[in-house]
């Protein structure tokens, strides 16, 4: 019972957020409204309470660097769509509008929360539809949370042009930084650094790095059944780390890749595509053949 309990996902609803408590301790919020662009995840803690994220634009954290104030959190969002740049968007229009909640159980182990959100363009059309599900997962030293997301096209032709600038994210604290911190890239190619992973594929990358005497990292699972995979990387020293499947052709190039090849996600109205993750944040070493073995078991799941 004492075991359940610690491990226990807990969904507490406010304004503009849902708070998510596993084993009774404080682990991100689900922020959304209007002034945000998008719904974004902040901030992140590890299980014994470390914050993994960095604090700007939302909150100050003394030292921290205040570039890129798109970069909030763990979020999901691309730049070239239709033309509306919802990447690198500080103020609406374009932005990613919550909708609604379409679940919200809480559990032993594990929580679910779904959402239906909007992509409205600068036009101020809806030009998809995002149907989001986040599982939370509570583990030993570990926490976990699963995106499953479908985005439909709506009355409109939808074109994802390939530009680096996407997709599935985390912008990290700056002691977990690979440029300037402790933090250090690898890959489930072998690969390790920035320099090495940057604009490739792999099925999982993970940043793993030192606080307070404690090792702590991040790793991001891209699932099998999921667009354009294995994804490619934006993964990146001063502290984005980015899958993004769909820029395919910006990364080829930049890589000197000959005969670079556009991906060039179209969806028809009412086309679907599918993009699946699961972010891990953890305590402890983790070893490229444990890392492995957690994507074996993910790209099992349906």
């Amino acid at each position: 019972r004492a075991e359940a309990q610690s491990r226990a996902v807990v969904f507490l609803p406010g304004k503009d957020r849902i708070d998510v408590i596993i084993g009774q301790k404080y682990f991100t919020s689900y922020l959304y409204g209007d002034k945000l662009t998008k719904p974004v995840l902040f901030p992140v803690r590890s299980p014994s309470g470390i914050v993994v994220n960095r604090g700007y634009p939302l909150t100050k954290v003394k030292g921290e660097s205040t570039d890129h104030p798109h970069h909030t959190g763990i979020f999901f969002t691309y730049d070239k769509v239709n033309n509306n740049g919802f990447w690198n968007s500080t103020a609406p229009p374009p932005q990613i509008k919550h909708v609604k909640v379409t679940e919200m159980s809480g559990g032993a182990g594990k929580g679910t929360l779904s959402t239906v959100m909007h992509w409205i363009g600068k036009s101020g059309k809806v030009l998809l539809e995002e149907k989001r599900e986040m599982v939370f997962l509570a583990g030993e030293d570990e926490y976990a949370i699963d995106f499953s997301i479908y985005l439909t096209a709506q009355d409109t032709k939808v074109v994802f042009s390939d530009t680096k600038e996407g997709m599935f994210a985390i912008r990290v604290a700056g002691w977990l930084k690979e440029a300037g911190g402790s933090g250090r890239y690898f890959s489930s190619n072998g690969d390790e650094t920035e320099k090495n992973i940057w604009g490739k594929r792999a099925r999982w990358v993970c940043l793993q790095g030192k606080k307070d005497g404690r090792t702590v990292g991040i790793a991001i699972f891209n699932h099998p059944s999921s667009v354009n995979y294995p994804t490619y990387w934006h993964a990146l020293g001063y502290g984005l780390f980015s899958a993004n499947p769909l820029g395919q052709y910006a990364f080829e190039k930049s890589r000197g890749l000959e005969n670079a090849q556009p991906f060039q996600l179209t969806l028809e109205p009412g086309e679907k595509a599918h993009f699946r993750f699961r972010i891990a944040i953890y305590e402890g070493v983790r070893t490229k053949e444990q890392l492995e073995q957690r994507f074996s078991e993910f790209a099992k799941e349906k």
